[in-house]
């Protein structure tokens, strides 16, 4: 009877070693990277450290090591990430030279999926193989983090702050999210950070429930009813705003489902949380809209610095039609918005 009562502690600890263990990741995924492989890939960009060479092969999820040193190599001198290139991307001797000499080029960035998504690959690959450089690494972007936050709680775009819209609170392309998802997962103790010490931790628990702030902070409201998000908001006056021609002041569905999905993962919200969430899903079933079908119809070719465009779009009266949701919605009075774009 002793014995299994002095046992207990270890078969429990044992569990615990377990069950952490299963938590850790095998590999490291490239679908978060997809966004920055994708864009390094279809664009050549003659700003671009390297461009991509045709036909080069590319590392598998399970070659930590080599994706790890990839994400290190792309880490700048500030702690943070350039977008648009692609970690898993086997490297040229020559290209891994430019991208090193450029380490002090601080064109660092949260947009198209970056940042966040390195440093828990990089946490990833140390829980993995225990290199002390990938920790170091890490730690370094979780204080670009840090350092990058308005009081107010926002992230902008980019980070030095540059004088055009990347200095707005960006939600688009899940930037502010994707950003307090990593720190939800710190503060909620994943083991995957357990190498983060106690003065850190909560620095970062601060600058976590200041971006939820902000998030409650930039629901809009409309004739006093709470509805959904824009993609980019001023970072004094957390009011909407124009970002490129195409990205107009407006409640973006795209990105306010991105964020009602997130503070659905919060355990034990608080009232305002389950406020703003409850508000968002009404706003979605008051905007849907019926009887109207979107389709893609051939057109003159035109040429644009993203690709080349062969077909346009035409909206069509459908009775038959399942409801559906424009990409913005224009304020007061909130209506749908088509974007017309118009090649120069």
């Amino acid at each position: 009877m002793i014995k299994r009562i002095v046992c207990l502690p270890v078969v429990l600890a044992l569990f615990l070693i377990a069950k952490a263990q299963q938590s850790i990741p095998q590999e490291i995924d490239p679908r978060p990277f997809a966004d920055n492989a994708g864009h390094w890939y279809s664009i050549f960009n003659e700003k671009n450290m390297i461009n991509a060479s045709p036909a080069r092969p590319r590392y598998q999820p399970a070659d930590i090591r080599q994706v790890a040193d990839n994400i290190l190599l792309f880490q700048k001198a500030n702690g943070g990430w350039p977008k648009n290139y692609d970690v898993f991307a086997i490297l040229t001797p020559e290209q891994k030279s430019a991208v090193a000499a450029q380490k002090n080029v601080l064109n660092t960035t949260f947009d198209n999926g970056t940042c966040y998504t390195h440093i828990r690959a990089l946490a990833i690959a140390y829980a993995l193989v225990k290199d002390e450089q990938y920790k170091a690494a890490a730690l370094r972007g979780l204080n670009y983090i840090l350092e990058a936050q308005y009081a107010n709680g926002g992230w902008p775009q980019y980070y030095p702050l540059e004088n055009n819209y990347s200095r707005y609170i960006t939600f688009n392309d899940g930037g502010m999210t994707g950003i307090v998802d990593l720190l939800k997962s710190i503060s909620e103790k994943d083991p995957l950070y357990d190498f983060i010490d106690i003065g850190l931790r909560s620095k970062l628990q601060t600058a976590y429930k200041r971006g939820i702030d902000c998030i409650l902070n930039t629901q809009i409201i409309d004739n006093g009813l709470l509805t959904a998000w824009c993609q980019q908001y001023d970072e004094m006056t957390l009011q909407p705003v124009w970002a490129r021609k195409f990205e107009p002041p407006s409640i973006c569905n795209g990105e306010s489902v991105g964020i009602v999905f997130f503070l659905m993962s919060i355990e034990h919200p608080d009232e305002r949380v389950i406020k703003a969430v409850n508000a968002a899903i009404r706003w979605f079933e008051t905007s849907r809209i019926y009887n109207t079908v979107v389709k893609t119809v051939k057109a003159e070719t035109m040429d644009t610095p993203f690709r080349v465009s062969k077909s346009d779009r035409v909206v069509e009266t459908d009775s038959t039609a399942p409801p559906i949701w424009t990409r913005f919605y224009e304020l007061k009075p909130i209506a749908p918005c088509f974007v017309i774009v118009t090649a120069k």
